[in-house]
């Protein structure tokens, strides 16, 4: 079914431009009459004069949403522009771009006009570009200012009356050639029931998956009718086009995985993983002191501050040997263990810098940690990681690459420890309904918990050595379930 392109107006009088990709549609109209109502496959551009707070335009993207329509901008993007605080964090990403494509401006201020992804100078138009990914809306002006480096000070999205004369002779050639190669959606030879992207990193060092695990993530969808693409951070701007959103990137919260959840999320998208299991797993903070009040056994847990390091360690409760944590930390980077008191107070000051918070737990030495996968609130696969040989970690990252990971052998859920399967699905349900990845360590009969993962490791010929094809088919399965469940709920 071809996708309907509508420009949403308060007046449409006021969109002088003779474009055969698009109808023109008046913001009373598109309320209120049934024949909107009733489009099964459109996509809105909202160029309301006002998007505040149950104004018309704010409806215009309300009604969209609820009608399964895509709408630019969305709510959620609305709801951004009024929070500094969340579009400095979100323009995070392009901050070198910024300043690259800056350095030679010599007012301390000025305003960039982003028309349809376009800028009127060519050399703003990256910039206007990954702006327009980063925020979308038609037609934005952004606000800089120069502190020590230029800072964004104010973005919003305009009106087609707003717009400066002399950029008006430009807007026509914009939209059309914007409208001209959207993809709304690809021609594809097989219709397939449901659209998945899957993000990756190319460059990502030790990514959640390897490309052999990736490939059979591809045939389990493409066997179950689910059409799969990879993406970049890039590709932003593309979230809508999909019907879910498989994150196979590592998360972390101040981070573009984070925002791609959030606005798949806020889009309707099904996400894995979802923005609460990040903000949840990716802080051991907050991990540590769920544990704590849900009464699962840990590694006993110190938090420590900038004032922590003017007390001695018995005073606050540490003995050694310690393992001090980022809260932050992945892959056993941003972990260190402190042997003694010099140790501690010199890794301490070295993490502080980094956080205002640290993690000190009690040192719990085992020949490996279990994984336990869990799915849907129930255990998906069973591993043993060992640790890398010669290190206190499984990961060794100042070792040899040969030796920097150490081995692994999986084995059925029934097979695992009854007392460890179930203490991780105790801890994983304290997160949610996602994918998860619970670590926990087994010494002389007691079972502790040592995180929980959002975003769990699946590699070709370790997690999937029982399941094989079948673990990659649990995970989309979950995925169909989730879409379907969306559907019948929306309806």
């Amino acid at each position: 079914m071809a996708v309907r392109n509508l420009i949403v107006l308060n007046n449409p009088d006021h969109w002088t431009f003779d474009l055969d990709e698009v109808e023109v549609v008046s913001a009373r109209d598109y309320l209120s009459d049934s024949r909107y109502a009733s489009i099964k496959n459109a996509r809105v551009f909202n160029l309301c004069r006002s998007y505040r707070y149950q104004s018309v335009g704010y409806y215009v993207s309300l009604l969209a949403a609820a009608r399964d329509h895509r709408a630019i901008p969305t709510v959620t993007t609305m709801q951004d522009f009024k929070s500094q605080t969340i579009i400095r964090t979100i323009a995070e990403d392009i901050d070198a771009l910024v300043q690259k494509t800056f350095s030679d401006v010599p007012q301390k201020e000025f305003v960039l006009h982003v028309y349809f992804g376009q800028t009127v100078r060519p050399v703003d138009r990256f910039v206007g570009r990954a702006l327009y990914n980063l925020f979308q809306a038609p037609l934005l002006k952004v606000n800089f200012v120069f502190s020590g480096k230029w800072l964004i000070q104010q973005i919003v999205p305009i009106s087609i009356a707003q717009i400066p004369a002399g950029d008006r002779e430009h807007i026509c050639d914009f939209a059309r050639s914007y409208f001209s190669r959207k993809r709304f959606p690809k021609s594809r030879i097989q219709q397939y029931a449901y659209d998945l992207a899957i993000l990756i990193n190319p460059d990502e060092p030790n990514p959640p998956s390897c490309r052999k695990a990736l490939k059979k993530f591809v045939e389990a969808a493409d066997k179950l009718n689910v059409y799969t693409e990879f993406i970049t951070k890039a590709d932003y701007s593309r979230l809508s086009e999909f019907d879910a959103l498989f994150i196979r990137e590592t998360t972390l919260v101040n981070h573009h995985t984070y925002r791609f959840s959030r606005k798949a999320h806020a889009e309707g998208l099904v996400v894995i993983d979802d923005p609460w299991s990040i903000l949840r797993c990716a802080n051991k903070v907050y991990l540590a002191e769920r544990l704590a009040q849900a009464g699962l056994p840990a590694p006993r847990t110190v938090i420590l501050q900038k004032e922590s390091p003017k007390n001695t360690p018995a005073e606050m409760g540490i003995s050694f040997p310690c393992v001090l944590k980022q809260p932050d930390s992945a892959f056993s980077q941003g972990v260190v263990k402190a042997g003694n008191e010099t140790e501690f107070y010199e890794k301490l000051t070295g993490l502080l810098e980094k956080s205002d918070l640290i993690i000190a737990q009690e040192f719990m030495q085992s020949e490996f940690d279990w994984r336990i996968g869990i799915l849907d609130r129930k255990p998906l696969y069973a591993c043993r990681y060992y640790m890398a040989r010669g290190h206190w970690q499984i990961y060794n990252w100042s070792g040899a690459h040969s030796r920097r990971f150490g081995k692994s052998d999986c084995l059925p859920v029934e097979e695992a420890p009854a007392d460890v399967v179930q203490t991780a699905l105790k801890a994983a349900n304290l997160i949610g309904d996602g994918f998860y990845g619970v670590d926990l360590k087994q010494i002389d009969g007691r079972v502790v918990v040592i995180e929980v993962n959002d975003n769990p490791s699946i590699d070709a010929g370790v997690e999937d050595v029982v399941l094989k094809g079948a673990l990659y088919d649990a995970v989309i399965r979950s995925v169909i379930r989730r879409i379907e469940g969306v559907k019948i709920e929306c309806h």
